[in-house]
């Protein structure tokens, strides 16, 4: 698996742990309320198709946790700063659970520098009679098991050690999420309202056995953006990038080489 560039950059004052490799057109990976402290094997993957860059959000992980933040609105601004400092243009921007709401919540402010939007078990709306799991009542482990349909995977995953570092991170990922999705839950009556300004092709991926966000809601998706296309993947929890890798990879790639 090839070894990304990590470093530290600056921008809007939020010092930002930043993964990096590959080359061609850019990709920006947006990580869920997990985070995205090591670089997996479907990052590699993408990597050998894309100019892979992979943000850990202020306020997750080992970036900082800013002064100016308190919503998914001000999360959204910063990447759009982000992209302009590091002038990324003809991005595909692909966004993860909560990293789906915040790619969402980018698109409907600025769509300048995106070229394709890929939105992956996406928190950010709400379909009556439908809701999500609440994942603050879920212990560590709890949220682990529940995050996949394999649990024999769940399970190897909670056999491996961790270290005090990681244990920290994960403290702090809950507690930034908490911040940002408290209440409302999960979603943001704001981008309800707004989200059919979004004029971007659109891939919707989730997973069919989704115990977060149930699967009925990437037909919620499809229906508040104008042409976006939605793929199930069978058999797969709330994670498709980890579960279904080969698959998820593939999504992309084809999505992306559309024209």
């Amino acid at each position: 698996m090839s070894e990304p560039k990590i470093y530290f950059e600056t921008v809007e004052g939020c010092k930002t742990s930043i993964m990096r490799a590959g080359s061609g057109a850019p990709l920006l990976f947006l990580h869920g309320a997990n985070g995205a402290s090591r670089w997996a094997p479907f990052m590699a993957e993408l990597a050998k198709s894309f100019d892979v860059i992979v943000p850990e959000h202020p306020g997750f992980g080992r970036s900082d946790m800013p002064e100016w933040l308190d919503n998914v609105g001000d999360m959204a601004n910063f990447y759009l700063s982000f992209m302009k400092q590091f002038d990324l243009k003809d991005v595909t921007l692909v966004g993860t659970s909560m990293g789906g709401w915040i790619a969402s919540e980018i698109a409907v402010r600025d769509q300048s520098r995106l070229r394709k939007l890929v939105l992956v078990a996406s928190a950010g709306l709400r379909l009556k009679g439908v809701p999500p799991a609440d994942l603050f009542l879920w212990s560590q482990e709890e949220l682990t098991r529940n995050l996949f349909h394999d649990k024999a995977l769940a399970e190897r995953l909670l056999a491996m050690p961790v270290s005090p570092e990681d244990s920290d991170i994960a403290v702090r990922n809950r507690v930034t999420t908490a911040r940002l999705a408290w209440n409302p839950r999960l979603y943001n009556p704001d981008l309800e309202k707004w989200i059919h300004r979004l004029d971007l092709p659109t891939l919707v991926l989730w997973g069919r056995q989704d115990a977060l966000l149930p699967v009925a809601y990437a037909e919620r998706f499809r229906e508040a953006i104008k042409g976006a296309k939605v793929q199930i993947f069978e058999d797969c929890g709330h994670l498709p990038h980890s579960e279904k890798s080969p698959e998820f990879v593939a999504a992309i790639r084809q999505f992306a080489g559309e024209a």
